[in-house]
């Protein structure tokens, strides 16, 4: 019965030295033996037996990467590759190995900016973040509500996303004011940094009388900086729009081309900010353009939480009647994020 038991824990743990084969080397020195389950945004994540959570480091720090699974892997130029990678520890160049062919190409570890595991089940691709703002004051009994929620999933080729923000405020001899914006988008990423977005998004807006507004678009894009400290992509394509407002009964709808830029840099320290501008010239109505733009910062605290301050900002030449043409949201909160 001993060596039944003794030969278990030894298949189990040859089992695992095989699943923790991946090996870091940074520039102090250290080593760090486990399992590779993302870089991106200029940080990776490696999943170890001696420490509960998953280490979290700067992939500037890392000099030399040892791995003989297969990856997807993204380079600063665009070009997609899929293989194991091995930096060679004499000449300390690094080299990914297509695992079907047994190809090998050259890279420096400064030019991967992606690396994603072929092999992470579903909770590995999966993140995560909520955060919730509260504000009571005695005088006019103002209350005031915000609600920020996030959900995404990497796969091989692509990701996608959803997101629900919500405000609210009630405040006596004043109107109820309410604003809620809901966003699902999927990205395919293509050769040499060009990508297609599609995306349904919904806004409901008391300021401007939107009960609501449907807009699905779709188009092509491209990142014109994608780098370990920021990304730049650009996008335009068309949209339709569906939209019923408070006061009046019938629906509008309308076809509009849409140009967009998105910029995220990510390594400045704790924090980061992210800014998203888009602009719909209507093809349907006459000298109508609406302009949506969003700016975010987050700074990051221990144990995952964060606080984050947003702005986002609405434009339309032509609104419904009696409303107005701008609206805009300023919001903090405190939050926590799963990655």
């Amino acid at each position: 019965m001993k060596k039944i038991a003794l030969l278990i824990i030894l298949v189990f743990s040859f089992a695992n030295a095989i699943a923790q084969s991946d090996t870091l080397i940074l520039k102090n020195k250290d080593v760090i033996v486990g399992k590779i389950k993302l870089m991106t945004n200029g940080a990776l994540q490696i999943e170890t037996d001696y420490s509960k959570d998953d280490f979290k480091i700067k992939w500037k720090e890392v000099i030399a990467v040892n791995s003989t699974t297969s990856h997807m892997i993204n380079l600063s130029n665009g070009e997609l590759l899929n293989g194991s990678i091995q930096t060679d520890s004499k000449t300390q160049k690094t080299y990914i190995t297509n695992l079907q062919t047994q190809q090998k190409k050259e890279v420096d570890l400064f030019n991967i900016v992606y690396i994603k595991s072929v092999d992470d089940g579903f909770w590995d691709r999966l993140d995560a973040n909520f955060d919730v703002g509260i504000k009571l004051t005695k005088a006019q009994n103002l209350q005031q509500l915000s609600i920020n929620a996030g959900l995404g999933y990497t796969a091989r080729t692509w990701f996608a996303s959803a997101s629900y923000q919500r405000m609210q405020s009630v405040q006596d001899d004043i109107d109820p004011i309410r604003r809620v914006d809901t966003d699902v988008s999927y990205i395919k990423l293509l050769k040499n940094d060009f990508f297609i977005p599609l995306s349904v998004t919904t806004l409901s807006n008391t300021e401007q009388d939107i009960d609501l507004r449907v807009l699905s678009k779709g188009g092509f894009g491209k990142y014109i900086v994608h780098s370990n400290k920021k990304y730049w992509g650009v996008a335009a394509g068309l949209s339709y729009n569906h939209e019923k407002y408070t006061i009046e009964s019938s629906a509008n709808e309308s076809l509009e081309a849409f140009i967009g830029s998105d910029l995220n840099i990510y390594d400045a320290g704790d924090f980061s900010i992210q800014s998203k501008l888009t602009v719909f010239p209507s093809l349907t109505e006459s000298k109508r353009i609406r302009t949506d733009f969003m700016l975010d910062t987050k700074y990051d605290l221990p144990l995952d939480f964060y606080i984050k301050l947003s702005f986002v900002y609405n434009h339309d030449s032509k609104p419904s009647a009696d409303t107005s043409k701008n609206d805009y949201v300023f919001q903090t909160g405190f939050g926590w994020k799963l990655d």
